[in-house]
């Protein structure tokens, strides 16, 4: 007997899935043909948006990442609406509010790993920098290797690849040397007080003019700018072309040298630093003096 009740139980089961299956048949078919076709429009707009993104965006890496993000949104939309036709949307709220929790966890948990992450958008889409910019981020100067979505590379004068943050990137000023390509190369240097200043200064100019990699259209200049201990200071300005990949510290060099050898030849003296001794104790007395002095002790 309790076997041909638990038989009826499960025929009569059996009948009303098989009643409520045909009675749901048009709407998963309804939501098949919102998949399939959801899908395809997802695609062929995800491959539309990314070559839009391009005239935007010079970086692949970000194109493929909105790109991917609208495709995976847009799927995700048509996968709600099949399951609302199959009156399921229930349990993809659960689902979602679910999937919400664990997101602002790993939220939490991976914040500096976003922080670089959303700094790399931003510079991506501000562009600051490019790949082979000469800049100066925080302490480290060179040329700019890599712009990664997490982090940026360069690679410094003394042959260090530097992998710096981009948060710190975007947070700190850059100094960047090839986006009016030129930079100014300011040079100090002290003459003795008995020259003359005004032929100093001409044949200062005369010296580093014709050095190469200087930008033509710009004027060298020269202004003195104090008295210093043994000499007067002046500062000598010159304009580098970044665009020709000129080494600023052998231009640099190239200055001095020039500068040393026209004071030479012309015999002005740059000074080295004096120091005088004052024995006395009020000042003005000499060591002679306070060795000729019985009371110096």
């Amino acid at each position: 007997m309790n076997i041909e009740n638990a038989y009826d139980l499960i025929l009569d089961k059996l009948t009303l899935w098989t009643k409520q299956f045909i009675k749901i048949l048009p709407n998963i078919a309804l939501a098949a043909v919102i998949l399939v076709v959801g899908f395809y429009l997802a695609k062929h707009l995800r491959n539309f948006l990314k070559r839009l993104l391009k005239r935007f965006i010079l970086n692949e890496a970000l194109d493929n990442l909105f790109s991917s993000i609208i495709y995976i949104f847009l799927l995700g939309i048509v996968i709600f609406v099949a399951l609302s036709v199959l009156q399921l949307d229930k349990a993809v709220t659960s689902i979602l509010a679910g999937a919400g929790i664990i997101g602002l966890a790993l939220a939490f948990a991976f914040q500096d790993i976003a922080s670089n992450f959303m700094s790399g958008i931003f510079l991506s889409v501000r562009k600051p920098l490019y790949v082979g910019d000469i800049v100066k981020i925080k302490d480290y100067m060179g040329k700019v290797e890599e712009i990664n979505l997490r982090d940026t590379v360069i690679k410094t004068y003394q042959g260090q690849m530097v992998i710096i943050p981009n948060k710190d990137v975007f947070q700190n000023p850059i100094e960047n040397y090839t986006l009016l390509g030129k930079r100014r190369l300011d040079l100090k240097v002290g003459i003795s007080y008995g020259e003359d200043l005004e032929k100093v200064k001409t044949l200062t100019i005369d010296a580093v003019k014709d050095i190469e990699g200087l930008v033509e259209a710009e004027e060298i200049t020269m202004f003195y700018t104090e008295f210093g201990d043994s000499s007067i200071n002046y500062v000598i300005r010159l304009w580098i072309n970044i665009h020709e990949n000129v080494n600023i510290l052998e231009v640099q060099s190239e200055c001095i040298i020039k500068i040393k050898k026209a004071y030479d030849a012309n015999n002005i003296m740059i000074p080295f630093p004096i120091r005088t001794l004052d024995f006395g104790i009020k000042g003005g007395v000499s060591l002679k003096e306070m060795r000729k002095d019985p009371q110096a002790g």
